[in-house]
């Protein structure tokens, strides 16, 4: 097993990277830079949250997970511009949402663990 996939922020990211991708599927005539924008942050979340676990040097995964974390804040800012485009139900929007908002506070706090 490999370190990232111990952390419950990986599995928090990976179950709402799963739901993104859904409603991505379920959306076919969603505008195709939004839904790739989104797409890609979400991944984006993930991979550099797993890059940074595999770093040696605190600078460096520091420096990952706030890669990892400011991605989400792309997420919510393409979930919010969808739900004002009413391209999103209230509930869709809540849940993703919840979602990036917890992924973002659990890295913070993973951030904060390395110091200034």
């Amino acid at each position: 097993m490999f370190d990232f996939e111990k952390l419950e922020v990986y599995s928090h990211l990976r179950k709402t990277v799963k739901n993104v991708f859904a409603f991505l599927i379920e959306r076919e005539g969603l505008d195709p830079y939004l839904g790739g924008e989104l797409r890609r942050a979400g991944i984006k979340m993930l991979l550099r949250l797993s890059e940074g676990t595999g770093r040696i040097h605190n600078s460096d995964k520091k420096e990952l997970y706030t890669t990892s974390r400011s991605a989400a804040f792309e997420a919510v800012t393409v979930v919010q511009l969808l739900h004002d485009l009413e391209m999103m139900t209230q509930e869709e929007y809540e849940e993703l949402y919840t979602d990036f908002e917890t992924a973002s506070k659990m890295l913070l706090g993973m951030i904060r663990s390395y110091g200034s």
